[in-house]
């Protein structure tokens, strides 16, 4: 027997988020380790400018999401859901292998900073889709009346990503001096990455194909995929304007926080390491909690309210937390934003899943995203500290979020007219 009774259950959901996790991961552990890698691959007289370009580096992984997106979800939609998310894995493996071993600028000199650039691209190329195919596989199994639960452990186990990663970098700020990791301990976690593939590409070759794509009697070709997207442009930017809200926040309360913590708050590594942990947790606490909650009361209004809530205390909080910089307050603000994040997400991804056409279902929701990611979400890390760095205000962060909440207020209020 297929379908959702035999899929829909637990042991499914690790199975196919389990390649999800290692995204996530690579892309926390180079935000933890920004300062780091850009000693090593990008040496310079000025460490703010040192720094940028690593944060830079961080972000051009996500221009190559919008090509991801359309590639590999056409793959996807043309193809079926497990061997596109086989194929997603593969290559995320290979760019984690790059950043994992290239010798520093001091062997190689230019080639050392390509390389590294080279292997973001990848990643970015591969992460293009792989939350897109995830969610979509997670929304086609789900029993009915519970599409918001399974949905949201997508984005779950990113947070478990979060913790892990998190937890590595406190073990090695307590194992080695600060001097190793900045010289060579960085690189342990992306070796550990590495390690956890082969068992990632075993958990995922036990993934059935989802009965909703095997019923489907036409697979569209690539070039029908594109122009049934093009069809439907209008749905593509309303839900790229709502993408914008929670990629935005996610990267600020996890990859950005251990920067903002130690080079603007000049807080320990250990301090900015256990917030991120902290933050983790939380998120994945109240993304299935409001995933559910989606499930009872409906998509819009957790939505609606999150978004108001978020431009109401986005600038307010951070304007309180760099007016008294300290470890209790930076956990207590990025708490409340974990709150926020996990209201919004937990019913913002499978509204997504849920609006797209069937055909183009993979596609279209990973083209959204990743454009979102790509031009705002990705480059939060970079555009916080040039906000702060050309203002002097470290409160510009907030910002940063409030302009983000107005966008997925906008989607939110759009997409209802065009569903």
């Amino acid at each position: 027997m297929t379908g959702t009774s035999r899929q829909g259950g637990v042991r499914t959901i690790f199975n196919v988020t389990s390649g999800n996790f290692l995204e996530m991961y690579d892309f926390m552990v180079f935000g933890y380790y920004a300062t780091a890698i850009a000693k090593t691959f990008f040496p310079g007289d000025d460490p703010f400018a040192s720094l940028m370009l690593t944060l830079m580096t961080f972000g051009a992984g996500f221009l190559m999401r919008p090509l991801g997106a359309i590639i590999l979800g056409s793959y996807i939609d043309r193809h079926g859901r497990r061997k596109g998310l086989l194929l997603t894995l593969g290559l995320m493996a290979i760019g984690t292998l790059t950043i994992a071993v290239v010798p520093g600028y001091a062997t190689l000199g230019m080639a050392a900073s390509v390389l590294i650039l080279l292997g973001r691209l990848l990643q970015g190329f591969s992460a293009g889709v792989e939350l897109g195919g995830v969610s979509v596989y997670l929304s086609e199994i789900a029993p009915k009346g519970k599409k918001g639960f399974y949905v949201s452990w997508q984005s779950g186990s990113q947070q478990i990503a979060v913790i892990f990663a998190a937890l590595l970098g406190l073990l090695l700020n307590h194992l080695l001096s600060k001097e190793a990791v900045t010289h060579w301990g960085w690189r342990i976690p992306f070796v550990i990455g590495c390690l956890i593939v082969p068992f990632l590409f075993w958990i995922r070759r036990m993934l059935e194909e989802t009965e909703a794509f095997s019923q489907r009697k036409h697979h569209p070709s690539m070039g029908q995929i594109i122009r049934s997207v093009g069809r439907n442009w209008a749905l593509v930017l309303a839900s790229m304007l709502m993408v914008v809200t929670t990629t935005v926040m996610f990267y600020m309360i996890t990859a950005f926080t251990p920067t903002f913590g130690k080079t603007v708050l000049m807080m320990s590594d250990k301090e900015s390491f256990f917030v991120t942990l902290c933050i983790g947790i939380s998120n994945l606490f109240w993304l299935p909690v409001m995933g559910s909650l989606s499930d009872r009361y409906g998509r819009r209004p957790l939505l609606l309210i999150s978004t108001i809530l978020m431009i109401i205390t986005a600038w307010p909080v951070l304007y309180w937390l760099v007016g008294s910089p300290n470890f209790a307050h930076l956990l207590e603000a990025d708490l409340w934003l974990s709150f926020l994040y996990g209201s919004y997400n937990g019913s913002m991804v499978v509204y997504l899943a849920e609006v797209m056409p069937a055909e183009v279902r993979a596609t279209g929701f990973s083209l959204a995203y990743s454009l979102a990611t790509a031009l705002f979400g990705g480059f939060t890390p970079a555009v916080c500290s040039y906000l702060i760095h050309v203002t002097g205000d470290k409160a510009m962060p907030g910002v940063w979020l409030t302009f983000a909440a107005v966008c997925g207020l906008i989607g939110t209020l759009i997409i209802k007219r065009l569903k």
